[in-house]
Parts: C-alpha cells; sequence; structure tokens
C-alpha cells in the first residue's frame, strides 16, 4: 500500500512524488448523497483537479437522528440515545455500506477521503443540532473501530475535530478518539479541523497524533483578507505542515448575512488560495457553501442546488493552484517576502514565495509589482511571465538582469484581475 508521508513540510508518497493537498469541503457526501449522486460528484471533482475531499461521517444535519438517502442511520441507540459504541451494520446497505461505496468510489478517482469521524456538535454543541452522544470512553472505541474497518484504504486521511472549540472535557473525547484511531492504523496521516479564526495549533496544543496544521479562516471578514498572515503564524508555531481547510466559500453569504446581498464569489476564493499558497503550504481546500450542504433546495442562504454549484467558476479554477506549484520544483519553495519592493495594503497586499531558481509574487487586484531582482543569484538572466489565474496560461513577456528593482504591470487591473509573477533564472 503506498503511503502519504510528511517532507520537508510538504506532503509526498513514500516514494518520495510530491502531493499537493487539493481539497474539498462535501461535509454532507455520506448522509445527503445517494450513489449515483455520489459517482457524479466525484467524478466531476476529480475531472476538476482535486486531490482531496473532506466528509463527515457523523454530519452536522441531523447526521445521527436523520437517516442518509438510504433510510439508515449510523450508530444504534442505546438508552434512547445513538451509541457511538454501536455501529449499525445491520441488513443490506447499512450506513456503512454507502461510507464504502463513497471511499472506494473516491479511489477509482485517484482522490483520497479526508474522513472526519464526527462533526464538533456531537461532543460539543454550542451552537447547532448536536446531540451530544461522546465520552472519554466511547470516543475511543469509535475510533479504534472506525480505524480498523479503513486501515487497509489507501485512500484515507483523518481530520478530527469538527468546527468546535475544546475546553479539556472536550479535548478529552478528541484525545481518546484519535488513540482509538492510532492503534488500529499507523499508515494514514490524521490532521485537525478548527473552529472559525481558529488554528489547530491554538485549538489543540500539543497533540502529538496531528501529522499536519489547519487553520478554518473563514467566511467573515476577520481573516478573509489576511489568510497568509494566518498561514505564517502556523509556520511560526510548528515545525509541521500546515494548510486551510476551509477559508471562504464560493456563493457563501458575506459575514454570514445573506441581507448584505453580497455572495463571496470565484474572484474571492481564488485570493486566499494563492495568498496562502505563497506562504509554503502543504495544499489547501476550496468549499462551496451549496456542494459542503449538499444543498437540493435554492433559497436566499443556499442559493443554488449542489450539482448547479459543482461546476461554478471557482470550482473549475482552484487546480490552477496546484498546476503552478507542481511546474517548478516542489520541495524548495519557501516563503520570500524580500521578493517584494513595495506592498500594498489590506485587499491589494502581495504574496511572494521561490524555489532554488523561480520565484511567484501574487498581486490580487492586477496592482503593479515591484520586484527585487538582485534577490536571484543565477546566471544573470532572468525570464519574466505573468500566469493568469483564471485561465492557467503563462507567456513570457520580458527578460531581465538580476540586479537592482524594476515595477511590472501585469495585462489588466481590478478586483478579479489577480496574476501571478513568475520569474524564472535561465541556466
Amino acid at each position: 500500500m503506498r503511503r502519504l508521508i510528511v517532507k520537508d513540510r510538504y506532503l509526498a508518497w513514500d516514494n518520495g512524488e510530491p502531493f499537493f493537498y487539493l481539497g474539498d469541503t462535501a461535509w454532507e457526501i455520506f448522509h445527503r448523497l445517494n450513489r449515483d449522486e455520489m459517482a457524479y460528484y466525484f467524478e466531476q471533482r476529480a475531472r476538476q483537479g482535486y486531490t482531496a475531499v473532506q466528509g463527515v461521517i457523523l454530519a452536522e444535519f441531523e447526521g445521527i437522528t436523520a437517516p442518509n438517502a438510504y433510510d439508515r442511520l449510523p450508530l444504534m441507540f442505546a438508552d434512547g440515545k445513538p451509541d457511538p459504541a454501536q455501529p449499525d451494520l445491520e441488513g443490506e446497505y447499512s450506513y456503512w455500506d454507502h461510507v464504502d461505496y463513497a471511499v472506494d468510489t473516491a479511489d477509482r478517482h485517484g482522490l483520497f477521503i479526508t474522513m472526519l469521524p464526527t462533526w464538533g456538535d456531537k461532543f460539543n454543541r454550542l451552537w447547532g443540532v448536536g446531540p451530544e452522544i461522546f465520552t472519554d470512553e466511547n470516543a475511543y472505541i469509535y475510533g479504534k473501530w472506525l480505524a480498523a474497518r479503513y486501515a487497509e484504504k489507501e485512500n484515507i486521511i483523518w481530520m478530527l475535530g469538527g468546527d468546535r472549540p475544546l475546553e479539556p472535557q472536550h479535548r478529552r473525547i478528541v484525545d481518546a478518539m484519535a488513540k482509538g484511531i492510532r492503534e488500529m492504523d499507523a499508515n494514514h496521516l490524521i490532521t485537525f479541523h478548527p473552529p472559525g479564526c481558529r488554528t489547530s495549533l491554538n485549538t489543540i496544543e500539543n497533540a502529538d497524533y496531528i501529522d499536519f496544521h489547519t487553520s478554518q479562516t473563514g467566511h467573515g471578514i476577520e481573516q478573509c483578507y489576511e489568510s497568509d498572515r494566518v498561514m505564517l503564524e502556523m509556520a511560526a508555531g510548528s515545525p509541521k505542515p500546515y494548510m486551510d481547510s476551509e477559508p471562504r466559500y464560493e456563493d457563501h453569504p458575506a459575514c454570514f448575512n445573506d441581507r448584505i446581498g453580497y455572495y463571496w464569489n470565484a474572484d474571492d476564493v481564488r485570493q486566499n488560495a494563492y495568498w496562502n499558497l505563497m506562504t509554503g503550504s502543504c495544499g489547501h481546500t476550496y468549499g462551496n457553501h451549496c456542494v459542503w450542504s449538499m444543498n437540493k433546495k435554492p433559497g436566499s442562504y443556499f442559493p443554488f442546488t449542489w450539482n448547479e454549484a459543482l461546476l461554478h467558476p471557482g470550482a473549475e479554477q482552484i487546480h490552477l493552484i496546484k498546476e503552478l506549484r507542481l511546474s517548478h520544483d516542489y520541495f524548495s519553495f519557501r516563503h520570500a517576502p524580500e521578493l517584494i519592493g513595495a506592498d500594498y495594503a489590506g485587499m491589494g497586499h502581495l504574496a511572494a514565495g521561490r524555489g532554488d531558481d523561480y520565484g511567484y509574487i501574487y498581486t490580487p487586484l492586477g496592482l503593479p509589482v515591484t520586484v527585487n531582482l538582485y534577490e536571484f543569484k543565477g546566471s544573470g538572466q532572468l525570464r519574466a511571465g505573468w500566469f493568469d489565474c483564471r485561465t492557467g496560461e503563462a507567456q513570457v513577456f520580458a527578460v531581465l538582469p538580476n540586479r537592482g528593482q524594476t515595477t511590472l504591470v501585469p495585462p489588466t487591473q481590478g478586483k478579479g484581475c489577480d496574476w501571478v509573477l513568475v520569474i524564472e533564472e535561465v541556466h
């Protein structure tokens, strides 16, 4: 069985081949879709270039009390309450047969399932439906059983948490679940999904079972224009890989308020993707508000059906961050603010990363880029080109000396006119 490993702050296959985590949030996929719908979903996400799908076993929307598409529940009941220590396996087409189908179908399309054993409201209701059903003891049993079922599947990444803060009693539950998983599965990576405007570093401090960290920069304005700062905080706080597992979703009401009349769109989700990429993140997660929920009844808060939203522009464009990263030496890439000669504030701020013989500078509004050419120490000749974040088209437009500064102007300017300046040393 091939394995994903951590290599030089990035993810890789165990043969050393780079792996770029490009995720989609499909939190309700096991709970709300039937098999034909699942097959279509995975086919489209594979075509669009994703490498992982984030789904929740015990889902947020009444995932343990409302049945799935085949009228099945995941758990047996004890004393009138769903019991995590007793998965319901009876009969044909059990809930777990349906999860198995999703894992196997994703695998046929070359996709990982980033599997959340439960949404956070099942151990810390706080908001949402719940009910709270986990204790330290049954969390360990559930984690151990779940890991045994999927330990031999190549395409699994474990993601604990689920959008809730952790008081000490909740931390004990997550730790117990992780212990159960790790006892039965030493091969798959484990990460953590934190609540909004938090990271796994400041939510589940000192958890040695975490292989890579994630943040939820979220859907409000608190962090959406500074998500790269959050990535750099994770980089400074741990030597492990890091990424954003829930940035702004396409088609999400800005700030959770549909009365504002603005929904985050492809331009917005690209900003977070490229800002984060330039920090040296190990990947990125895209999301669409109507897809994670597998919405089937459009309204003001969920404006499209899931299968309409599946093909929206941001979903079709996000793979270009993966193509850009894989187009040059992968493991030498690092955050490179030294390439930027002058910056802008707020939504217009630039971000830069570089490898051993190349560099990228992202300009989210197409504003002019002043680049410190003297930071490149190679042959003396530099090739400069603009990478179009909407189409992936790239064209060399100049050859420059590796000395001094120069200011370069992208082909277009304004919101939605984002570009990456690509500088390459000519050998």
